[in-house]
């Protein structure tokens, strides 16, 4: 679409808004009003030609008493009719009656266009328009022959020629219209648009390598994310142009917004595509197409944006480990391998896709997708991210990704990157994952777009093309095998020291509950040992003290607290603690090997009143970790193996290349260091990340000695007297 032509309707369009709209709206809801006007004005436009003939044809039914009017498809040449008497222009012969024939107008569309009228929620702006007599001049500006917002070539008021606004010409000046929109009233601006060469890039990755391969049939086209719909448009242009075959695809796509929903429809509409295959809702939470797969997909999905509304379609207990009927419980099979944080659902709109593919075809499916960089390497190997990279990797799914320039979308300029996914990857790239680095490859705009300011040129899109067809390495581009993305995370133990003493002060502690320690501790230093006889008289006095500081127990801390049973319970075990110390005495003990034995010893001869509970919260008591003690044993195996206690204060993690033999690594890495410690293999897990940033870092050493002290001399000699001028002013 010529630039000029564009920015004199989103000129005009926007003009519209200041001079008819202010005052009456908040800049706001100025979209409300001009977005579902020019689906309108492009809608009457078409209609225009056959306006009499469907007059015609509605006289003749409603003689007939035909209520169905699915047959004035025929007349309009669209799958869309007005049977109302008025078009634009002609509203504008009843200024009196303006407001109650433009509602005439309205209901006299068909079906398909109700719909789109609806989710724009058009009708709940005409009393507004009414009451500020705005409605004659709103539809005598739309109505206005020095614009043209129709596909067709039209004459202005002078008779000259004024170009056909395309649908992919529409797109971008709806995208740009909404872009303004939401900057005005402070949203996040161009939150659904992707920009022209992004598609464009997409799109020939897409469609090129497999463009001989396409044959005679029907070929299915989605975008799960789609907005307004440029993507798909485009897609469909770009794949009808490089094979020469029209017809052989089906768009569809799903948005949750109900304003770029209208707006996509509406271009399905006119370009005589079904509207019925763009899906309104989630995708996440409601799939429009569950038993549909689809030969290729595309999408800018939003990244960043919480889930946490369609949770509860996808998953029961969301986190919870275990196997019981309280852990989690992922319902929806699209996402069965894992799920992502709940603050970032983007990689569940890349598994939607996945899940969408095509397996018994010769092409199978091709994914072209943006994603911002955490979809690249965050989440810890076991964790949803880590699951969903590993799934499509090991199923040698990912074909490459592209790092586009930092600040090339309209709303963001954090790192972006296209994935290539494709489940019938050619012979020369199976096992292998090609890696493009496009930051540089941009030229600067004069004036930026949103966050946007620069963009990709034919040439860079052709260049990135080109390597990938190409699958060869160079500067910007490296092929790795897909081995080379995964790592074994493995758990590394060292044992754990413990030194065990008694003391009055260690066993005085026992005369308190853990859980309530410091409530008891209060209870005991005011009311002393009344809390074992008089407690029921207590109880008030301790409530009071739990509100007045806002102290919240759960259920059995706060009566196992008033519970005098409870107390003398605790009183029990420091008595029982005391006859220990009396026999064991008070000597540090460095090998609790030894110790636990004297300990268990010690109570069999004595004949303590300790269970298991009282006896470990004895051992927590007076024992503590020392390095300098010896390691506690676990168990001694019947080959005399010595199993060690693992100190959880110790553990670490590793993560060791899928390349490279774990016990090598550990020696080398690990052993060296903190010869005690061992591998707990039973926790070993598989994860993938990718790093663009390691593997395209070009080390840049850093400035000499002399370099640096000549510029220092140089600094010194340029601002020679320049502090004696100070002080002397």
């Amino acid at each position: 679409m010529n630039n000029k032509v564009h920015n004199q309707i989103v000129s005009f369009i926007w003009g519209i808004a200041d001079d008819v709209l202010r005052d009456v709206f908040v800049r706001g809801k100025y979209r409300d009003i001009i977005l579902p006007f020019t689906v309108l004005r492009r809608l009457d436009a078409l209609l225009v030609p056959t306006k009499e003939k469907v007059l015609e044809t509605v006289e003749f039914m409603e003689q007939q008493k035909i209520d169905e009017r699915s047959a004035l498809k025929s007349v309009t040449g669209y799958p869309f009719w007005n049977t109302s008497k008025f078009t634009f222009i002609s509203l504008l012969n009843d200024s009196d009656n303006i407001d109650s024939n433009l509602e005439v107008y309205l209901d006299g569309y068909s079906p398909n266009v109700q719909e789109i009228i609806s989710k724009f929620k058009l009708r709940n702006q005409l009393e507004t328009m009414k009451e500020n007599e705005i409605t004659w001049l709103l539809i005598e500006k739309f109505a206005s022959k020095e614009i043209n917002l129709s596909p067709n070539e039209v004459l202005n008021g002078k008779g000259e020629k004024m170009p056909p606004l395309t649908n992919l010409g529409m797109g971008y000046v709806f995208e740009e219209l909404i872009r303004k929109f939401n900057e005005e009233n402070n949203e996040e601006a161009g939150e659904h648009f992707t920009p022209r060469e992004i598609i464009k890039l997409m799109t020939q990755i897409l469609f090129l390598p497999v463009k001989d391969q396409i044959k005679k049939g029907t070929y299915l086209i989605y975008d799960p994310a789609c907005g307004s719909g440029g993507m798909l448009t485009e897609a469909e242009n770009f794949a009808e142009e490089v094979t020469g075959r029209k017809g052989g695809f089906n768009l569809y796509g799903q948005e949750v917004n109900p304003e770029t929903y209208a707006i996509c429809t509406s271009d399905m509409l006119i370009k005589g595509d079904k509207p019925e295959n763009i899906a309104f809702g989630s995708t996440l939470s409601k799939d429009g197409f569950p038993n549909l797969h689809f030969d290729f997909m595309l999408s800018n999905p939003p990244y960043g944006k919480t889930w946490k509304l369609d949770e509860n379609a996808i998953v029961d207990n969301r986190g919870k480990k275990g196997s019981g009927e309280n852990s989690e419980n992922i319902k929806d099979p699209r996402f069965q391998v894992g799920l992502p944080t709940i603050s970032d659902g983007q990689l569940l709109f890349l598994m939607n896709m996945v899940s969408k593919m095509k397996h018994n075809t010769e092409l199978g499916s091709r994914i072209a997708t943006v994603h911002n960089g955490s979809a690249l390497f965050t989440g810890d190997a076991g964790g949803g991210e880590s699951e969903i990279r590993k799934h499509i990797i090991e199923n040698d799914w990912l074909d490459c990704i592209i790092a586009l320039p930092k600040n090339i979308f309209y709303n963001t300029g954090i790192p972006t990157y296209v994935w290539i996914v494709n489940n019938r990857k050619p012979a020369h790239r199976k096992g292998k994952v090609q890696l493009i680095n496009a930051l540089e490859l941009y030229v600067k705009l004069r004036k930026n777009l949103g966050d946007k300011n620069c963009e990709m040129t034919a040439e860079h899109i052709d260049r990135i093309t080109r390597l990938y067809l190409d699958c060869t390495e160079s500067g910007i581009s490296k092929i790795y095998s897909n081995e080379y993305f995964g790592y074994n995370k493995i758990t590394v133990e060292r044992p754990l020291r413990l030194s065990a003493k008694f003391t009055k002060e260690t066993i005085e502690t026992l005369r308190f509950d853990k859980n309530i320690a410091e409530e008891m501790k209060w209870a005991y230093t005011k009311f002393g040992e009344d809390v074992y006889t008089k407690l029921n008289d207590l109880k008030p006095e301790i409530e009071k003290h739990l509100a007045r500081h806002e102290i919240k127990l759960s259920g059995n801390d706060k009566k196992n607290l008033l519970s005098q049973d409870f107390w003398k319970a605790q009183l029990e075990v420091l008595n029982e603690a005391t006859k220990l110390m009396n026999f064991i005495g008070k000597e540090q003990h460095n090998d609790f090997n030894t110790f636990s034995v004297l300990f268990a010893d010690a109570i069999k001869d004595k004949k303590l009143k300790l269970d298991n509970k009282a006896q470990k919260a004895i051992l927590n008591a007076i024992t503590w970790k020392n390095e300098d003690a010896e390691a506690v044993i676990k168990k001694t195996e019947k080959d005399g193996t010595i199993l060690y206690e693992a100190d959880s204060d110790l553990r670490d993690t590793e993560n060791v290349p899928l390349d490279e033999d774990i016990e090598t690594y550990f020696e080398r890495e690990v052993l060296q260091h903190v010869p005690d410690a061992w591998i707990d293999h039973s926790k070993t897990v598989k994860g993938y990340e990718i790093s663009f940033t390691r593997y395209f870092y070009n080390y840049e050493p850093p400035r000499s000695i002399e370099e640096i002290t000549a510029e220092i001399l140089q600094l010194e000699k340029e601002t020679d007297g320049i502090l004696n001028e100070i002080v002397n002013d």
